[in-house]
């Protein structure tokens, strides 16, 4: 079986963290979310996967280079970013008259891969759900005697509480529905639409119900309770610390998971940290947050919670008497002596 993720999205909703590397290497417990959908595929038995981006996007080739002894790596390129049935349509080549995985690569999903593919045995196509509170966010699948009737993208009035969630298994004949369809109101040709189409021409359509965490990490607050589940998976309350690095009178309550070449010298740590490589935490404590490559929190009295520091960024110097300091910072941004900032009125 072959796999398909798509990579092409621009990920405003994320910036700044967008802005400086793609949204699906940003790191979820230390890891690129890309990285946790390839071995999902991988670990599913899926060794030949399509990756759909953009031409500017030479960091996710790089990146992707680690996996060259676990599966071959086809790189698909989309041109423009006018949808995910837009983006999955580019890689008909790829996936010829064979069936396939699909998953959205700034997605992270627990569901087991197995269920998916047991749902679409005897189908044209199959779809993983789940129950929402807040149809009108998402896709909504209406469903009966095992089969998808109707779906409908971002309803104003939903139908049901069922919500498409970013994994999908098609045969080829998905690439006969987006040929068939208009870009939606918005611009753009929606995988709902593709979907309703193979509906309306009576392929059937089946699915799966979860309740296993996922996420589409689109945004900072998304991110964080991400990392947050991800970590409680992998770790438990356990703590996780690379090589190289050294820790002197530090509490650390997991999960906690800190890379390689890190200090972490007189600080209060978790739970839910991911650190990673070469980062110093010292004089500090911190709770629930994220801190990318080289970041650098020294002699900052107030607890941090709900952080996410870029790469190379530095934080440095907050008086006790600063509360409720919650910080997102973009790569290589620097905060020196915040207190006297403050008393200055700035």
């Amino acid at each position: 079986m072959k796999g398909v993720i798509l990579c092409a999205g621009k990920g405003t909703r994320i910036q700044p963290f967008s802005s400086t590397i793609p949204k699906t290497l940003i790191p979820v417990a230390n890891k690129p979310i890309l990285h946790h959908n390839i071995m999902k595929m991988i670990n599913a038995g899926i060794n030949e996967i399509g990756i759909v981006m953009n031409p500017g996007q030479k960091e996710i080739i790089d990146f992707l280079s680690v996996f060259n002894n676990e599966c071959k790596i086809h790189f698909i390129y989309q041109m423009e970013q006018l949808g995910i049935a837009h983006a999955l349509y580019q890689a008909q080549t790829f996936v010829g008259d064979d069936s396939f995985l699909l998953m959205l690569g700034d997605n992270i999903i627990f569901e087991p891969i197995d269920t998916l593919i047991q749902a679409f045995k005897g189908n044209k196509g199959a779809i993983l759900l789940t129950k929402v509170s807040n149809g009108s966010d998402y896709g909504i699948a209406e469903i009966q005697d095992h089969q998808v009737k109707n779906i409908v993208e971002k309803p104003k009035l939903p139908k049901s509480n069922l919500a498409v969630i970013g994994m999908y298994m098609f045969d080829s004949y998905i690439f006969e529905a987006i040929r068939n369809i208009n870009p939606s109101k918005r611009g753009e040709y929606e995988i709902t639409d593709a979907i309703q189409w193979m509906i309306n021409q009576n392929y059937p359509i089946s699915y799966t119900i979860t309740e296993e965490p996922f996420s589409d990490v689109g945004t900072i607050e998304r991110l964080l309770a991400a990392n947050k589940w991800v970590l409680t998976n992998l770790l438990g309350e356990k703590i996780q610390v690379g090589s190289n690095t050294t820790l002197d009178n530090c509490l650390i309550k997991g999960p906690v998971i800190i890379g390689n070449n890190c200090t972490i010298k007189n600080a209060k740590i978790g739970p839910f940290i991911s650190i990673q490589d070469g980062s110093i935490l010292m004089d500090c404590t911190v709770e629930n947050s994220i801190f990318l490559k080289n970041s650098k929190i020294i002699n900052v009295a107030p607890p941090l919670t709900n952080c996410i520091f870029g790469q190379h960024t530095t934080l440095k110097d907050i008086a006790d008497d600063m509360k409720n300091l919650q910080f997102i910072l973009g790569d290589y941004s620097q905060i020196l002596d915040f207190s006297k900032l403050n008393e200055e009125g700035k």
